[in-house]
């Protein structure tokens, strides 16, 4: 049976109870936004009473909610009516009143939690808090999903759900299901970018990164993987808590590190890097007294290939501590220059780069086009962090013969192995499907 017009609820309320047939106007058009009472959710019911009521509507916030608890009510909407006048929502609005709008909204986000209706992030989504229409639509429909099954009774797995629901094709989609549809539109969103440059460097990728970027047959991170190993038994430290000389010389000699003496970590700056990678990045190690020691999540890589492979190659575009959205920015934008596997020398690495990036609209402090320096920071992180995972191969360079891609500072050459191609692609995909988030949240 469908629900009862607005209309007519509307008018009922109005011989009924005139004084708040008003209120109940305003929060059902903010409610419904024209569409019928049976599409909204309980998700939607809460959103309105605990974030747009408080933030967005003008008026007597509490007759507001009673007004559209009452016109819920008369269409025969208890459950959802019962939300209008109940404590939870007593004290989101009072704790609005009393204490801003960020308290407001964190008894929000935690009243909204509690109702179970909110689909969780999965491995293969984590939600954004600026949602476009495919994502939005596919969170609208999630959180039904669950709503329909804790009303039934039965036991609710909110990740296994969430995760059904996403990954399941759909015959209203035409056959596709939410997880590409999101999955499409961020990719779509990443593409287009800012700037002409940008876009016209971005545009192949669209196609390119559709599909997940899967790990090499051939062995790969084999410096990642030797330390993880080393660490099962601990790798031990000097009194100033770097790697002992031992280690050093053997990570120099095995992945070609150094092309002079080695007396310590100090001397292989990729093995700091390295180091740097798996405990900061990865969780992969920690330091217990002075030893580095292997964790839970260094044991689960180590033992699931796949998980490796797509956590390492995160790395290569994670922001350092302090960096901001520019250095992210430099860094994609040399790798998409490097992917297909040329040897690119650095001078025309810069001059490309500087060139998107200028044209994405980034300045410098004082308002300048930026220069050299500017990514001199940004590009030698990533130099670093290929050869860490030794996604580097070496070149020629006039200064030093031949020397791993991200070495010394001096090193005049860029280029990726087959197997860096590959994990540039990935951390390009996982870039570029990351959520959307207001500044500040995480």
């Amino acid at each position: 049976m469908p629900a009862p017009d607005v209309a007519a609820l509307l008018a009922q309320l109005e011989r009924s109870d005139p004084d708040i047939a008003e209120p109940a106007r305003v929060a059902v058009e903010w409610l419904a936004g024209g569409e019928a009472l049976e599409t909204i959710s309980q998700f939607d019911v809460c959103e309105f009473l605990w974030y747009t009521l408080p933030i967005k509507v003008p008026g007597d916030q509490e007759t507001i909610a009673r007004a559209l608890g009452e016109l819920l009510r008369l269409a025969g909407m208890e459950r959802y009516a019962a939300l209008c006048d109940s404590p939870a929502t007593a004290r989101i609005l009072l704790t609005y009143a009393r204490e801003g709008e960020e308290a407001g909204a964190a008894a929000y986000h935690r009243e909204l939690e509690a109702t179970g209706v909110v689909p969780p992030d999965i491995a293969e989504l984590s939600w954004s808090s600026i949602m476009g229409p495919e994502e939005l639509g596919a969170h609208v429909a999630c959180a039904a999903a669950l709503e329909l099954a804790i009303v039934a009774g039965d036991p609710v797995d909110r990740e296994e759900l969430t995760r059904r629901w996403l990954t399941t094709p759909r015959p209203e989609l035409g056959g596709d299901c939410w997880l590409h549809r999101v999955h499409g539109e961020r990719l779509n969103r990443w593409v287009l970018g800012r700037g002409t440059a940008r876009r016209e460097l971005a545009q192949p990728f669209e196609v390119r990164l559709h599909a997940p970027i899967s790990a090499p047959d051939e062995p790969h991170l084999e410096p990642l993987r030797w330390l993880l190993d080393l660490a099962r038994t601990g790798v031990r430290l000097t009194e100033r808590l770097n790697v002992g000389r031992a280690v050093a010389v053997e990570a120099a000699g095995r992945f070609g590190w150094a092309n002079r003496p080695v007396r310590g970590e100090n001397d292989v700056p990729a093995l700091t890097e390295l180091r740097q990678i798996a405990v900061d990045d990865l969780g992969a190690l920690r330091r217990g007294g002075r030893r580095l020691v292997l964790t839970t999540t260094g044991r689960n890589l180590l033992d699931d290939r796949a998980a490796l492979w797509e956590a390492a190659t995160t790395t290569l575009l994670v922001p350092a501590p302090g960096e901001h959205d520019f250095e992210v920015s430099i860094r994609e934008s040399a790798l998409m220059i490097l992917v297909d596997g040329g040897v690119v020398r650095d001078d025309d690495l810069r001059a490309r780069v500087a060139e998107v990036v200028n044209g994405e609209g980034w300045r410098t402090t004082d308002g300048g086009r930026v220069g050299g320096a500017d990514l001199t920071g940004p590009l030698a992180r990533l130099r670093h962090r290929l050869d860490a995972l030794g996604l580097g191969t070496a070149s020629p360079t006039p200064e030093a013969g031949r020397e791993p891609v991200g070495g010394a500072e001096g090193a005049q050459t860029w280029r990726l192995t087959t197997t860096g191609r590959r994990a540039a692609l990935a951390a390009l995909r996982a870039q570029a499907l990351r959520p959307r988030q207001y500044a500040g949240l995480g």
